[in-house]
């Protein structure tokens, strides 16, 4: 039986001690979408650090239909927070490409994440802080997520943790449940996380912890994503000559 309270505390020491051995006295820097898992990790942050060392920076692309959202988390968590509109940054370096290169669908949903990631890590460097990253168990285990994108950061507090546990997290943190119970959209094409991915979080969540899965079709399909994206969650491959 999962024991949120236990495991929420667990993880609020947890930043504290990578605090402690890895930037005493920084900040932690957090991408802020509005959707759950930016608000779980910013509160853990703001509990384990107090709100004045939590910076939220938000990242919309032109315009957000939910920007609202991420302003609602921030002016509930009480943190500073900065506002970054990536738009014209994604838009020149597309233009900057070789105007021979076939830009692919691919490469035009995850410039985004990685922008964005470049931009928390210039706020970062200069704010005094640490990036975290805020990814989860369920999408990490079918690599659902953008490597190098949403995907890097210098500290992960959740991606042990799935959507189901951390949503009874969220709930114990105190936020507003329109953002624990928000449907979760890519941020990349406009669909839900569960439109791409082919199944619900509750059936991929039930699979991971218990193996159980009742469609066949859908076991298959989260075998396949898994096996195929192992190697978002492993060091780069690197040659060791012997000597």
């Amino acid at each position: 039986m999962f024991n949120a309270e236990k495991v929420k505390n667990e993880c609020v020491e947890w930043i504290r001690d990578f605090f402690e051995k890895n930037g005493k006295g920084c900040n932690a820097v957090v991408g802020i979408s509005g959707g759950k898992d930016s608000s779980i990790a910013a509160a853990l942050c703001v509990e384990a650090l107090g709100k004045d060392r939590v910076i939220g920076v938000l990242m919309p692309q032109g315009e957000q239909h939910d920007i609202d959202m991420a302003y609602m988390l921030v002016n509930h968590l009480g943190i500073k927070h900065y506002v970054v509109n990536i738009k014209d940054t994604v838009n020149e370096l597309l233009k900057s490409l070789p105007s021979d290169l076939q830009v692919t669908d691919q490469t035009r949903q995850n410039l985004p994440p990685r922008i964005r990631m470049s931009t928390l890590y210039a706020i970062s460097q200069s704010s005094n802080g640490r990036v975290c990253n805020t990814c989860n168990l369920s999408e990490d285990w079918v690599g659902y997520s953008t490597r190098y994108g949403d995907a890097a950061g210098d500290f992960s507090p959740m991606s042990h943790l799935t959507v189901t546990e951390l949503k009874e997290i969220g709930y114990l943190l105190g936020l507003p449940r329109e953002l624990v119970d928000k449907t979760p959209i890519d941020g990349l094409c406009g669909k839900t996380d569960e439109e791409n991915l082919g199944f619900t979080y509750a059936e991929l969540d039930k699979y991971i912890r218990e193996g159980i899965i009742e469609d066949e079709d859908k076991k298959k399909l989260i075998d396949y994503k898994h096996k195929m994206n192992l190697f978002k969650l492993e060091m780069m491959p690197s040659f060791k000559p012997e000597m």
